[in-house]
């Protein structure tokens, strides 16, 4: 939506909530008598903008309004007893909203819209406008009375939101190219150097890096994202039907570094229970589950845990942890993590630990 190139495009808030509302003295109005003067106090000293417009009066002009009202469209009294409220409306207003409001009047109705209202000085606000009918106590439609609110300030953070999100997948798509050219490079290297089997090692966990960061990055820009989605983005490729890997986690998050050294280290684990463990088996499962903890230096930290079960019985630790795990201990290193690891008999039971500043 347009803001204009000048002042009278500008969006500012009118600091309804905050601003004190003068006293209007003997406000003009329709009212009378001690009940009349009741509720002109009354709606003087209200912060919320309030105005009555009267439907039996040609083009239903306002006929009452606070001194709040006038402080946020910038319009002294004078200027706005009499007029429609359509005098707030501009250009950028949109005209969907303003039939919904058309249609609430014709049918009696109550309505609540969000509308780029422009003030006297030319500047736009958004207003949440409350619309509703009033009767008398013979239940004759007497007036409409409308509220308005300030929500400036709501719109630029939503604004702030999808901006960030728009940058966040476009780092996404940015970054997807990034893991392809690395593959294609792997792939050529591996091919120049007779060494494909290396250069296919090399690219499956590439791929599983990409896997954990793909579905994350929308959120990255809020300071953090949801572990679970990660590790199932990781996992998925290693059970295709759906039905060999558990899953057992809340909505749990963590800083998105910490997301590189789990994608590579679950990959490990996978690769390992569908060669020799519980995935190269029928019938074998692996439980995985997640969650916030301290770890042993009291310090804040993400905790998940792999169990295998059903898989070929284990006598013992292998002779290497093999080079998938040297990586992946580096890597946990480097963030200040551990991988731990028990080769019980009936199966892999693996605790991952990563210190965590916030989550």
């Amino acid at each position: 939506m347009s803001r204009g190139n000048n002042d009278r495009g500008q969006l500012r808030p009118s600091r309804q909530a905050h601003e004190p509302v003068k006293d209007l003295g003997h406000p003009s109005g329709p009212f009378a008598g001690s009940t009349g003067l009741l509720f002109e106090q009354a709606m003087a000293q209200t912060r919320m903008a309030v105005c009555l417009s009267d439907p039996h009066i040609a083009d239903d002009p306002i006929v009452f309004c606070n001194q709040a009202f006038q402080q946020l469209t910038g319009y002294d009294a004078e200027d706005i007893i009499g007029r429609n409220c359509r005098f707030l409306q501009g250009p950028d207003t949109d005209q969907r909203q303003v039939d919904k409001i058309r249609e609430a009047i014709r049918t009696e109705d109550v309505v609540v819209v969000e509308l780029l209202n422009y003030r006297k000085d030319g500047t736009t606000f958004w207003n949440t406008l409350h619309l509703g009918p009033i009767y008398d106590e013979e239940g004759k439609l007497k007036y409409f009375f409308g509220s308005q609110w300030d929500v400036t300030d709501v719109h630029q953070s939503r604004d702030e939101e999808r901006h960030a999100k728009a940058m966040a997948r476009e780092v996404s798509h940015r970054l997807k190219n990034v893991f392809a050219v690395i593959g294609r490079i792997v792939n050529i290297t591996g091919r120049s150097m007779d060494a494909k089997p290396v250069a296919v090692k090399i690219n499956e966990r590439v791929q599983a890096l990409g896997r954990s960061y793909e579905p994350t990055l929308d959120e990255a820009a809020l300071g953090t994202i949801h572990v679970g989605q990660a590790i199932r983005s990781v996992l998925s490729p290693y059970d295709p039907e759906g039905n060999r890997v558990h899953f057992n986690g809340n909505g749990v998050r963590t800083e998105p570094n910490a997301i590189s050294a789990i994608g590579l280290t679950l990959h490990e684990l996978a690769t390992n229970a569908t060669k020799y463990g519980a995935l190269s088996k029928d019938g074998g499962t692996v439980e995985i589950s997640w969650e916030h903890t301290k770890d042993k230096h009291g310090r804040a930290a993400l905790q998940v845990d792999w169990v295998e079960s059903g898989g070929p019985k284990i006598d013992g630790p292998p002779d290497s942890n093999g080079t998938g795990f040297n990586i992946a201990d580096s890597l946990l290193a480097h963030s200040r993590g551990v991988l731990e690891r028990d080769w019980e008999p009936d199966g892999l039971k693996a605790r991952l630990i990563i210190p965590i500043s916030n989550g």
